[in-house]
């Protein structure tokens, strides 16, 4: 098998490739993409090579085709002035030379058959090489389509992995938070706060309390002293204060 076929052949099989069905199959398709996509670069480095090569040699090939056609030009007009010289000549009378000329007439026409015989050859492989750099470039351009869509398709499949792991993460830590559960962080803080609250509201209460028992103990202390003081008057035989007075 030649490098030419070789290269169709690989152009061929990877152009033909369902990349879906590969997707479906693979087991890390993010992996089988990047493969794929170092294949498909490889093998179009591969085919421009030997689209060049194959381009060189078609060019060269079309410059001898071109030398011979112009070989058969001008050989035919070698002949063709050799053969009106010898006439020329035969008609003076001149035998000799008439002859030489005739003969000069024959090799240019052997030449022209010679030209003629490669223009004939040349042309069916000029026409094969031809066909065979259309198929490796239309191969080439189906190649870097694909190429393109594998890319996007690896960028669309990444970007969707990332997704996917960013709103995992984020359902994690959501679901790691309960602000209802009393065990959580959130929960214990609350409850702490809430205690802190009541201890304040308590506080406050044995605040209010002493306070009101400030104010009894003293109104208890007013009574005390009045009562002393009418005790004192009736032991002196006075008379007990009246209300009012």
């Amino acid at each position: 098998m030649t490098e030419k076929q070789s290269i169709l052949g690989r152009i061929t099989q990877l152009t033909k490739a369902n990349i879906n069905a590969l997707l479906d199959r693979a087991e890390d398709p993010q992996k089988m993409l990047d493969q794929l996509v170092r294949d498909f670069t490889n093998n179009i480095a591969d085919a421009e090579q030997a689209i060049a090569q194959t381009i060189g040699n078609l060019r060269l090939a079309e410059q001898d085709y071109d030398e011979d056609v112009a070989a058969v030009r001008e050989w035919g007009s070698k002949a063709l002035a050799a053969s009106r010289k010898a006439d020329e000549y035969r008609a003076a009378g001149d035998v000799a030379n008439a002859d030489k000329f005739d003969q000069l007439a024959k090799i240019a026409l052997r030449k022209q058959l010679d030209a003629e015989s490669e223009v004939k050859q040349a042309q069916p492989m000029i026409e094969s090489q031809r066909q065979t750099v259309d198929k490796l470039k239309s191969g080439l351009a189906q190649m870097k389509d694909r190429l393109a869509e594998l890319r996007s398709k690896r960028d669309s499949l990444v970007a969707r992995s990332k997704a996917a792991q960013a709103q995992q993460t984020v359902q994690t830590a959501i679901s790691s938070i309960n602000v209802l559960d009393p065990t959580s962080e959130l929960g214990r803080f609350e409850e702490a706060v809430r205690r802190e609250e009541a201890k304040a509201i308590g506080q406050a209460e044995i605040a209010a309390t002493s306070l009101d028992q400030q104010f009894a103990e003293l109104e208890a202390s007013d009574k005390d002293i009045e009562l002393e003081a009418r005790l004192a008057a009736l032991k002196s035989g006075g008379a007990a204060p009246q209300i009012g007075q």
